[in-house]
């Protein structure tokens, strides 16, 4: 569960990314974060990694207040969070492979245990095959999916996507997000993802939360998302 608590964040700008807001994400659930550019949507999952801190408010994932964890412990905290950005953050000279294991690296796992995780996650995002390659010889949907692989591959509880499909063709994405729909539902991950792509969102049906002005203006079970 993560629980917003009447959560501000206000920049030294003067801009309000978030104005008091309240959210429950229960676990396991696909939430869409939907709202223009500004609307509050990366700031929202900011949040929840701690890359940034409420100006105000409370935000618990478990029960528990992410801003009373020590600094030492943050990183056990991101280990429970998977990250998939825009612009992938893919290292150029390192294969698929390469890339995927180094969340397993970090943590120290034995050789054989990361060719074992690491073939497996490539096998369920579809890119097995693609394992000795490098990103510069990948589509544009299989740089996305090594991005997935390796968010997942610590088999983290929540997963986080900011606009992953941005710079995806119509069926691409489609194609991504059908990728992040199955981890959801064999997984039972908490996938919370702010897009902008209407067609996505309203092909797919999940929980859709509008943001406006930094402020939740609706929140529907399988909702639609009507762009400005």
């Amino acid at each position: 569960m993560i629980k917003f608590e009447k959560v501000t964040k206000k920049y030294p700008t003067g801009k309000v990314a978030l104005d008091e807001t309240d959210l429950e994400i229960p676990g396991g659930v696909f939430t869409f974060i939907v709202g223009t550019s500004g609307a509050g949507k990366s700031t929202l999952l900011k949040l929840i990694t701690r890359e940034t801190m409420p100006t105000s408010g409370r935000i618990l994932i478990d029960d528990e207040d992410i801003a009373k964890i020590p600094e030492k412990k943050i990183p056990v905290l991101r280990r429970r969070i998977g990250t998939i950005f825009q612009d992938f953050k893919l290292l150029l000279n390192r294969t698929v492979f390469e890339n995927v294991a180094i969340p397993l690296e970090v943590l120290s796992k034995k050789d054989n245990e990361i060719e074992k995780e690491v073939s497996r996650v490539l096998e369920k995002v579809g890119i097995l095959e693609k394992a000795n390659s490098f990103p510069a010889q990948l589509s544009g949907g299989e740089v996305q999916r090594t991005a997935i692989a390796r968010a997942i591959i610590a088999k983290p509880q929540v997963l986080l996507a900011d606009e992953p499909t941005g710079d995806l063709d119509p069926k691409t994405a489609q194609s991504v997000i059908e990728v992040l729909d199955q981890i959801n539902k064999e997984d039972k991950t908490t996938i919370i993802m702010a897009t902008h792509n209407v067609a996505i969102v309203n092909h797919f049906k999940k929980r859709v939360i509008t943001l406006q002005n930094g402020k939740i203006v609706s929140d529907v079970k399988e909702g639609k998302y009507e762009s400005d």
